[in-house]
């Protein structure tokens, strides 16, 4: 599964970025710079990365930084595997346990643990470090934290273009989203393969029908199976739930629905059998593997012009929404002032 069988072995060397680019002309195209500057950026450190991932989030639309993203998306080369489920379940301890069996492999591995955000600050509160044990001078695992802020999908804005550049430079990408509910499921559109982790005796096959979540994984994991009995019930509801329905993004409803495993990332029972059917989840990608991302870039652009742009138009709208006694109608009159810019500044363009 990993990328160093995939990808050159497990001599070959991590990727260590160099110093961010240097700022270039505005207005300059960069997109001949994106390859040159994703190669200085294999050749450096991890702090060069980090400094490079901070970059992309203080000037997410500053030229070099677009020709390095998009020199990135046309590079893909790493497995990544989104590991989503509620609070609780273990998914801080999983990721924990990949990293130390994936690097037994010779990968090099990038880890975004996307964290609750402080009310007070706004930043990560970074409750996944602690149960996630590295070491620092192993120069091929990189973890990055970010903060959900106000997006309610389990995983944070930034996300997806930190995907993009350390899927061109790891091997494997882990990507643990925030504690989610029912409903959250943005992870798929930003990985390879999903890994919907559940808890021992969290509900029944009736309950697991109703998670919107449930539409999306290809492996299924129940964690702390130490626990025995109950762990094995919660399987089995898991196998019925899926049976009943067909999961998003799969053609037929007779198609085979995810494999349901359980494991102990504590005491280890189970792990093999889930690196295994990881390792088979990646074969299966590695095809497509830049054309998938190339989807999930324009399904993310176009999220991330509605959020800038709708946001923008309320602020630049808002002075003109005054009569609470007519709310609908200053709507309406506000979308027409909208399409009506929209449309002199477009038609002229």
């Amino acid at each position: 599964m990993t990328g160093s069988a995939r990808h050159g072995g497990a001599g070959s060397h991590p990727p260590t970025p160099a110093a961010a680019p240097a700022s270039r002309r505005p207005g300059r195209d960069m997109s001949d710079q994106g390859p040159e500057a994703l190669e200085a950026l294999r050749a450096g450190g991890k702090p060069a990365l980090a400094q490079m991932l901070g970059q992309i989030e203080a000037a997410a639309d500053a030229p070099e930084t677009a020709a390095l993203l998009d020199a990135a998306l046309a590079a893909q080369r790493a497995h990544v595997i989104g590991l989503t489920g509620p609070p609780g379940v273990g998914k801080s301890t999983l990721t924990d346990a990949l990293i130390r069996r994936f690097r037994a492999d010779g990968a090099h591995i990038g880890v975004i643990a996307v964290d609750p955000s402080s009310r007070r600050s706004g930043g990560a509160l970074l409750g996944d470090r602690t149960r996630i044990a590295r070491e620092p001078g192993d120069g091929a695992v990189f973890m990055r934290s970010m903060a959900a802020r106000d997006r309610l999908g389990g995983l944070a804005a930034l996300t997806f273009p930190s995907v993009v550049l350390m899927g061109a430079l790891m091997d494997v990408v882990l990507v643990e989203t925030v504690g989610v509910g029912q409903s959250e499921t943005d992870v798929d559109g930003v990985v390879d393969t999903v890994v919907f982790c559940a808890q021992p005796g969290s509900g029944d096959a009736l309950q697991y029908m109703k998670a919107g979540v449930m539409e999306i994984p290809d492996l299924v994991l129940v964690t702390k199976a130490d626990l025995g009995a109950l762990a094995r019930r919660t399987v089995s509801d898991m196998r019925g739930a899926l049976s009943l329905a067909a999961p998003q993004g799969r053609p037929t409803p007779g198609e085979a629905a995810p494999s349901v495993l359980s494991c102990s990332a504590s005491t280890g029972e189970g792990l093999e059998e889930v690196v295994a059917a990881l390792r088979q989840a990646a074969a299966g990608t590695a095809p497509d593997r830049t054309h998938r991302r190339r989807a999930q870039a324009h399904r993310w652009t176009e999220a991330a012009m509605t959020l800038e742009f709708g946001r923008y138009g309320a602020a630049s709208l808002s002075a003109g929404i005054g009569d609470d006694s007519r709310p609908f109608a200053a709507q309406a009159g506000a979308a027409a002032a909208m399409r009506s810019a929209l449309d002199r500044v477009l038609g002229s363009a």
